[in-house]
């Protein structure tokens, strides 16, 4: 989770709206691009095509996808919320 500090720099380092990208490593699961997604619609619709890459080993896979956020508020909440997914291992 970010800190008051990083929050400050991320906040100054942003003019929103502005495109963001998050990236979503999880286990290797059919439903992990379907559940990022949900979290994603929820805090800002859209149509979106998020990209799957597989692991070296296949154990893991990461989704990477593009948002255009409209506030810090927006960034910090689906942070939380995508980290909170149970077969999700790290957002950045």
């Amino acid at each position: 989770m970010l800190t008051i500090n990083s929050d400050a720099k991320l906040k100054d380092l942003l003019e929103f709206p502005c495109s963001f990208t998050y990236k979503v490593m999880g286990y290797a699961k059919p439903e992990l691009p379907e559940r990022v997604l949900e979290v994603i619609q929820r805090h800002a619709p859209g149509d979106y095509r998020p990209k799957v890459k597989p692991s070296a080993k296949g154990n893991y896979h990461s989704v990477s996808i593009n948002i255009t956020a409209t506030s810090i508020e927006q960034v910090e909440t689906l942070y939380k919320e995508l980290g909170e997914i149970d077969i999700v291992r790290m957002v950045l």
